[in-house]
């Protein structure tokens, strides 16, 4: 798939089965998110790849998290489902580090590059994904559990796998209401 066509035409899949990414397909989505702009060559990130007992794993942390946040019945019979959607997830920390010349903020941008590099890689490979963050990725609890520091962030969870479904093509925008030019 051509670069251009990629991003133009990038969608999000939610509905997403075996197989995953793995093997070159897998390397190729961790060294594209390891190209994201990376400002003082930082490399505030952290990513934790969940499959087969670690989506479980992930699953009873969320769950964990549900119960202590005391969310509804239903959110926390739902909670350890959550991860099950993918064959796998992608956790994506920004891991914060005291630079006078990048600020915080910037290092999670630079982290957020990185899961769309990634999705993108998955995409001209073949595979789907679909960008999560939710109340977990803002749960202290969450955070604890996957050993973040306080000033960490989980930038999202990226599903990966392959299409269940045929995306429907999203309606186009028109730029001239999103974009200015100074002249």
């Amino acid at each position: 798939m051509q670069a251009l066509e990629l991003l133009l035409n990038r969608t999000s899949q939610p509905r997403l089965q075996e197989p995953a990414p793995s093997g070159q397909a897998l390397k190729n989505i961790m060294q594209a998110a390891l190209r994201a702009p990376d400002h003082a060559g930082l490399t505030p990130w952290r990513f934790i790849v969940c499959q087969a007992k670690g989506l479980v794993r992930l699953g009873e942390i969320f769950e964990q998290a549900a119960i202590n946040s005391d969310m509804s019945e239903k959110d926390v019979e739902r909670a350890p489902q959550l991860p099950l959607r993918a064959p796998m997830v992608i956790v994506a920390i920004a891991k914060y580090q005291d630079n006078p010349k990048v600020p915080w903020v910037e290092q999670v941008a630079s982290t957020a590059c990185a899961v769309h590099a990634m999705q993108m890689a998955a995409l001209s490979q073949g595979f789907s994904g679909i960008w999560r963050t939710g109340s977990y990725a803002q749960n202290e609890q969450v955070k604890q559990a996957l050993s973040l520091k306080e000033q960490d962030e989980i930038v999202g969870f990226l599903y990966l796998g392959s299409p269940a479904t045929r995306s429907l093509p999203r309606p186009a925008r028109d730029s001239d209401d999103y974009f200015e030019f100074w002249e």
